[in-house]
């Protein structure tokens, strides 16, 4: 993920007000039952050990259109919200993917599959015990979310717009991952551009342009530099999705978090297959990702047949192309010049990412 150079003090007041909000969560659960406090923990558990993105990028905007924290007390439980949102979609995803572990460690979902077999269930007991409580868990940090925003020391103006982004990112992420979701189980492959739509939905709204639209809410940024913003977190998203959809295929483990080549292993309808798969050598690249799932020396098959086929450099020129829309945006008069330069970095910190 990228990481943004926010100053010490915001950093600590972005932990505080997430703590402070995990803190509710796991007091509400405390006289719920047993099972509701290990609930709690384990939501708290999965807020750890990540970079904080989303929330650094709203008191970014906030800082760039000129804004003192001082002056907005609601800055901060804002930002905390939108780490709340994100841990919310990253718990319903592992549901979805049947992922048991993130960082290397059991998630929500991995958890309660132990605990189901701690109480004695039988296997799939124990599944439907942990996919239960991840989607529980990312309900509750969905309500936790906008809960912070309805209390938030805002006026009425502000508390709506931000609803209204808040809104517009939840909607659109969860039409991007169905979408990605029925893309992945059709019988017949979905066209390159229905699944590129897939990959900007899941990712693009909520991970940059809501949080850029929430900072410059706060710091009262004029209407006219709104449609920038909306039109640079859109292609930057699509850029970031793109550049992790390489690093799953061809990234080092530590850039992917996991053995190389997982998306491969895993058969995943990336962006990157639906390219190979408009190519002459897509019976050898078919072939070759049919056994990735096999062990590294078939992974490698598979990622020297999508280079030869030319879909990795079609990736890398869709990279380019909405790198250079994302700048064209950044650099829209409307914008002040200390955000043309923060969005600026941002569509350099994604390109340096490329695998």
């Amino acid at each position: 993920m990228i990481t943004l150079a926010t100053d010490a003090a915001s950093r600590a007041a972005i932990d505080r007000e997430i703590d402070r909000a995990l803190g509710r969560i796991a007091a509400r659960c405390l006289a719920l039952g047993d099972g509701a406090v290990a609930l709690g923990d384990a939501i708290a558990r999965s807020t750890t050990g990540g970079k904080r993105f989303r929330p650094a990028l709203v008191v970014s905007a906030f800082s760039a259109f000129g804004s003192d924290p001082a002056d907005v007390p609601a800055l901060y439980p804002v930002a905390a919200a939108f780490e709340l949102l994100h841990t919310a979609f990253v718990v319903h995803d592992d549901v979805i993917d049947n992922d048991t572990e993130r960082r290397g460690i059991p998630n929500v979902v991995g958890e309660f599959r132990d605990r189901g077999r701690s109480s004695g269930a039988d296997a799939a007991a124990s599944s439907l015990v942990g996919d239960a409580a991840g989607i529980l868990a990312g309900d509750l940090l969905l309500h936790e979310a906008e809960r912070i925003i309805a209390l938030a020391a805002l006026d009425p103006g502000a508390r709506a717009l931000i609803l209204d982004v808040i809104d517009d990112a939840v909607f659109v992420s969860v039409a991007g991952e169905l979408a990605d979701v029925e893309n992945a189980a059709a019988g017949d492959w979905a066209s390159p551009e229905a699944i590129l739509n897939a990959a900007h939905d899941k990712t693009a709204v909520y991970s940059f342009t809501a949080p850029l639209r929430a900072g410059a809410i706060l710091a009262g940024a004029p209407p006219e530099a709104f449609p920038a913003i909306d039109r640079f977190g859109g292609r930057l998203g699509l850029a970031f999705q793109l550049v992790d959809d390489l690093i799953g295929a061809f990234g080092s483990p530590e850039q992917a978090g996991r053995d190389a080549g997982g998306d491969l292993r895993e058969a995943k309808r990336t962006p990157l297959v639906a390219l190979a798969r408009e190519s002459a050598s897509w019976p050898l690249v078919s072939s070759a990702l049919a056994l990735a799932h096999t062990g590294p020396i078939a992974v490698a098959e598979a990622q020297r047949m999508l280079d030869e086929s030319g879909a990795r450099d079609g990736v890398l020129g869709l990279i380019e192309e909405t790198l250079a829309e994302s700048r064209a945006a950044a650099r829209d008069a409307s914008l002040p010049i200390d955000v043309r330069t923060l969005l600026l970095g941002l569509a350099d910190a994604v390109q340096e990412r490329i695998p």
